[in-house]
């Protein structure tokens, strides 16, 4: 078999079927990324190959500093061909991790270049690659068309103008582009200085009074409406477990006043604020029919040397090891007491807690809304085969991969497209085996139809994003 030929992950006939009549020509649902949304209203324009290919992309950079390439080629400001080159001579030595195949994927869709990327092919990598992007089809809009990507979900602080997005509606390109509500700076104040100017900012944005902790709920949630009215659907909340406290809004208020006057607040007075905000939002998405990621277990910025050096999201965060279940639970518990849990999404960083998370599912499950609770796709160190299939045997075990909402990038790169088709394979190839073994009936009727879904229809429909 050839090195990603047609067939690749499709191990059998089934299989095959599957992926070419059900799944390959499937829209994208971009549901949640980091897209710039800029570079989408302004049309970005792609200078070379190592600007669209390694700029913002920290599983790269974590690649070439494991090759021993100092920071000048990765995140400093060296020539972009010594950039490139240094990552063309890193590809070979990525052999087996999914970088390997996401890099050639990469190139053979974009580009239609089959070459085997080393230092003897990046010449000629890299004049084909950008003679290429000097074309239409490889701007920002270019690439969303080339994709039929129909919906990109930003990431986005609920202080930002949504100027960008704004812009966006007025272009009249087919890609949906909305912003996804991300409060995780208003939870902080064990960290006073920071929390305090992003309070001011709130304020500013909302042209609200923040002066007490009613105020700031207040403004807070002028924001929250005022993404709904962007076409936001979802709020996204990146921890590294769910907060959980007992607590009232009587204490909650000393702690926010304290905050306001530079006092930071200790473990427990955090608990409690964040719980209580975080539980606030789930109320306002649950009234809105709005959904609530959580992406949670990630150990974030581990390097110190390196994080003053370079800053946050550079490629020093790993997989934590967090206790998850009893706080997620009497979160979402808190939520539905009143009736008023939304719709969840928990991605998982640390696939030992995949049956945790998968057996919650069913808890707050109440028939209002199929697949209300879910388990969401393998994220981040999880996003690659061996824990896509792992996060997908969890969901299809312990709740139903039919209600699946399916994959999305994640990612601050145009150029992460084929890892919905990395997906939709490995997926594929799950059924398959499945049909061969006669394990699922060989009626594609049934299956096929499930597959479609989970790589597009489910995601429209749940969030609200049907034409």
């Amino acid at each position: 078999m050839a090195f990603l030929d047609d067939d690749f992950f499709l191990e059998n006939e089934s299989a095959r079927t599957l992926f070419n009549e059900y799944a390959k020509d499937e829209p994208i649902c971009d549901y949640h990324c980091h897209l710039p949304p800029e570079e989408v209203a302004t049309n970005k324009r792609f200078g070379n190959l190592a600007d669209i290919w390694l700029g913002g992309d920290h599983y790269k950079w974590r690649a070439l500093r494991s090759n021993s390439i100092p920071e000048q080629l990765v995140t400093g400001d060296a020539d972009p061909y010594e950039k490139y080159l240094a990552w063309c001579r890193t590809v070979p030595t990525t052999i087996r991790n999914p970088l390997y195949q996401w890099s050639h994927l990469e190139l053979k869709r974009y580009f239609g270049i089959d070459l085997i990327i080393n230092e003897d092919t990046a010449r000629e990598i890299w004049e084909e690659a950008n003679r290429q992007l000097k074309t239409e089809a490889l701007s920002a809009h270019g690439i969303l068309d080339q994709f039929k990507v129909k919906v990109v979900g930003t990431t986005d602080d609920p202080t930002d103008s949504l100027e960008h997005h704004k812009a966006i509606v007025g272009l009249g390109i087919d890609t949906t582009v909305v912003p996804t509500f991300r409060p995780d700076k208003g939870l902080n104040v064990d960290q006073p200085d920071a929390w305090n100017a992003w309070v001011d900012s709130l304020a500013e944005v909302s042209e609200q009074s923040v002066d007490s902790f009613s105020d700031f709920l207040g403004a807070l949630k002028s924001r929250h409406n005022f993404f709904y009215e962007m076409g936001g659907r979802l709020s996204d909340h990146g921890l590294e477990r769910c907060f959980y406290a007992d607590t009232s809004e009587d204490l909650v208020a000393l702690i926010y006043s304290a905050a306001r006057q530079g006092q930071a607040a200790n473990a427990d007075e955090k608990e409690q604020f964040a719980f209580y905000v975080m539980r606030e939002v789930g109320r306002w998405n649950a009234d809105k029919g709005m959904t609530m990621q959580f992406h949670i277990g990630a150990m974030r910025n581990n390097n110190t040397r390196k994080f003053n050096e370079v800053g946050p999201d550079t490629g020093f965060d790993s997989t934590g090891d967090y206790p998850q279940a009893a706080a997620m639970s009497c979160f979402l518990d808190s939520l539905d007491q009143t009736n008023q849990c939304p719709k969840v999404i928990i991605y998982n960083l640390n696939n030992a807690d995949n049956y945790v998370m998968a057996s919650m599912l069913g808890n707050f499950m109440d028939g209002s809304v199929a697949g209300k609770i879910q388990l969401g796709s393998g994220w981040w160190h999880l996003d690659q085969k061996e824990g896509m299939i792992d996060q997908m045997n969890a969901l299809s075990s312990l709740g139903f991969i039919s209600h699946f909402v399916g994959m999305l990038t994640d990612s601050r790169s145009f150029l992460s497209y084929p890892r919905h088709e990395y997906f939709r394979r490995i997926l594929c190839n799950l059924f398959g085996k499945d049909i061969e073994k006669g394990e699922l009936p060989m009626d594609f009727d049934l299956v096929g139809s499930t597959v479609k879904n989970i790589c597009y229809t489910n995601a429209v429909r749940f969030f609200g994003f049907e034409e």
